[in-house]
């Protein structure tokens, strides 16, 4: 049995808790949160901790997973780890490279699993959809984003995510990783461009970005994100991938609101395009989003007990990340990034 520590109960948090709690072969140790306090009906018998070290201490977990805001991924998790727990955190690994790079370390150094939650890699529809584009074969234009109009509730979180992350980092992670995963290229430079659209944000801080990557091979990719009550609800999920020998785009992905999360992950259908005609692909039963954050929870636990070798995923989210941030620079600063001077 897998004693699990939970840190950060807001949507992520809650759903990861909730695929423990229900998986036969874990046991929730404790929950953290800022009130020290669960409201959940199914949560509620379990011990409740308003403060990260002190819930690591006294529980003495196998396993931790990091859901809370962004700037805390990186020192939590190493935390985790010297404690001598496995480690599931959410995206972004780090607000940082250096963060992010020396949360791999220290789980290489100490021979524990760390998994970043890149939900995407745990749908069978995007699995798909990355099989059919590298069936094509590259290079490739990526056309990506995942733009929402949130009011309510939805802007609070966005705002509150947004005094450290910003949309095109926070949820680009997804995106890049999935362009890695299909050209398996190195990124060589990035260019950004942003706009802050509300009083409601920092001075400092943008709610509205969009970023193109070029990758050696040729490949170049397109992101946008924006965040917002001002946000357009037309085109606010385009996912096509093209090739000289064609394209493969979702075509019924997200029918439902922009802000709604449950949607974020839905294809629906794919249509891939070749010079010879068209093929239609049905995605029938797609999992929701609490199937896929059983399914990302199952996959950790399987990679403590099978030692599944995460090199490449460490790496990965290294990668993507950087992409990201790289692009926050552009946007900040106006210029073009290059990828191999923004990871040394």
């Amino acid at each position: 049995m897998t004693l699990v520590l939970i840190a950060g109960l807001g949507k992520m948090g809650l759903s990861h808790a909730l695929a423990y709690h229900q998986h036969p072969d874990a046991q929730i140790v404790g929950l953290v949160n800022q009130s020290g306090q669960v409201d959940h009906p199914e949560l509620s018998g379990y011990s409740a901790y308003s403060n990260f070290d002190t819930a690591l201490n006294e529980t003495k977990p196998d396993l931790v997973v990091i859901a809370t805001y962004s700037d805390s991924h990186a020192d939590y998790a190493c935390a985790a780890l010297e404690a001598g727990a496995h480690v599931f955190v959410e995206k972004p690994l780090a607000t940082n490279v250096a963060g992010a790079r020396r949360a791999v370390e220290t789980a290489t150094r100490l021979n524990r699993k760390l998994v970043v939650g890149y939900i995407l890699r745990h749908h069978p529809s995007w699995m798909r959809l990355i099989t059919e584009a590298r069936n094509l074969g590259g290079p490739y234009v990526f056309r990506l984003n995942l733009n929402q109009q949130s009011s309510g509730a939805e802007w609070e979180t966005h705002k509150a995510l947004m005094q450290t992350t910003s949309p095109i980092v926070d949820c680009g992670v997804h995106y890049v990783d999935v362009m890695c995963q299909i050209t398996d290229a190195k990124p060589v430079r990035v260019h950004g461009i942003g706009l802050r659209l509300s009083d409601e944000i920092a001075p400092d801080m943008y709610n509205y970005g969009q970023f193109q990557v070029v990758f050696d091979d040729g490949s170049v990719g397109w992101y946008e994100a924006g965040w917002g009550p001002m946000m357009s609800e037309t085109a606010f999920f385009v996912k096509d991938i093209v090739s000289p020998n064609g394209s493969v785009s979702i075509t019924d992905g997200n029918k439902g609101a922009s802000a709604d999360i449950d949607g974020h992950t839905k294809v629906g259908g794919l249509l891939v395009h070749t010079p010879q005609g068209d093929r239609t692909i049905d995605m029938p039963d797609e999992p929701g989003h609490q199937e896929l954050c059983d399914a990302e929870q199952d996959f950790m636990l399987r990679a403590v007990t099978e030692d599944i070798d995460l090199s490449r995923h460490m790496s990965d989210a290294v990668q993507s990340l950087a992409i990201c941030l790289a692009a926050d620079h552009s946007i900040r600063t106006g210029q073009p990034v290059s990828l191999e001077e923004a990871q040394q």
